[in-house]
């Protein structure tokens, strides 16, 4: 029972909350250690926080995961962790993950807080809603830049900011393409909201964000803010990684496999290591490249 509780956290997914760290690469904080340690601990407690409302969320979607091919063989809906242990450990989780929180301050706590009653909205009645259940994901990816920030004590730039929002509106709506496109006739049942969507708006919407982003990215290196904060105009040359990894996306997205191209970009062996060493770049532009 342990290991189905363990999988229904999704610790794969936990790779999301490094965006909590993005204010300390950008904050040029990273090579210390005190900052480095405190960013690692709010990294935690998303952690935990973020497993709690999978926990949640496969708990109010029980029912639609058993009609998914894949979601069906998840612990809950197949039964492996009953339904009781799983609310039992979602509370704990929540207790542990805020209370956590307020070691690192009230306004890390209310980001915190926030993160969790927008994912309970989520679950209970807003991912209904076409477009407003994509932009709830992309806040989600918001709070957690804003969780770091406040973590360390540093400001989260409007440019920091505008770029997480873009990127993660262009995961959602890729996700949710995806998901249209392979369903076929049981969107409906695999999820409510994918029926009131039209592949070909969403594919528009796609192309345009993967510009945007593309776009938004180049802008931000080239910015005189840029330019001045981290004292050198080399951050254009990490563009490329970042307009890779836009165009890989796209392409696991209309691969047409029946793996969410959100969890796939994990596994791709070509878009990890665009992600790596538009990382090594990044880190040694702004801390060793001046």
């Amino acid at each position: 029972m342990l290991g189905a509780l363990l999988k229904s956290l999704r610790p794969h997914q936990w790779v999301k909350n490094l965006f909590v760290a993005f204010p300390l690469l950008f904050s040029k904080h990273l090579l210390e250690p005190s900052f480095a340690l405190t960013t690692a601990l709010a990294i935690g407690l998303f952690s935990l926080l973020s497993g709690s409302v999978y926990l949640v969320n496969d708990i109010f979607d029980i029912e639609k995961d058993r009609a998914h091919p894949k979601k069906c063989l998840r612990p809950i809906p197949s039964g492996k962790l009953p339904l009781a242990v799983a609310r039992t450990a979602a509370a704990l989780l929540i207790l542990a993950s805020l209370g956590g929180s307020l070691a690192l301050g009230l306004p890390f706590f209310a980001v915190a807080a926030g993160y969790l009653l927008q994912n309970l909205a989520y679950s209970l009645s807003l991912k209904h809603i076409p477009f407003v259940d994509v932009l709830l994901i992309a806040g989600g990816f918001l709070l957690r830049v804003l969780a770091g920030a406040f973590a360390i004590g540093v400001p989260a730039s409007p440019w920091l900011l505008g770029c997480t929002f873009v990127l993660a509106c262009f995961l959602g709506f890729g996700k949710r393409t995806h998901e249209l496109a392979t369903a076929g006739e049981r969107a409906g049942e695999q999820r409510a909201v994918l029926t009131r969507y039209r592949l070909v708006h969403l594919k528009v919407i796609l192309w345009v964000l993967a510009i945007a982003n593309c776009v938004a990215y180049v802008l931000y290196t080239l910015s005189a803010q840029t330019k001045t904060f981290f004292g050198t105009d080399k951050l254009l040359f990490s563009s490329p990684f970042a307009v890779f990894g836009v165009l890989r996306f796209l392409a696991l997205v209309n691969r047409g496999t029946a793996d969410s191209p959100t969890d796939e970009m994990l596994r791709d062996l070509p878009f990890m290591a665009n992600l790596v060493l538009w990382a090594v770049a990044t880190v040694t532009i702004i801390y060793f490249w001046r």
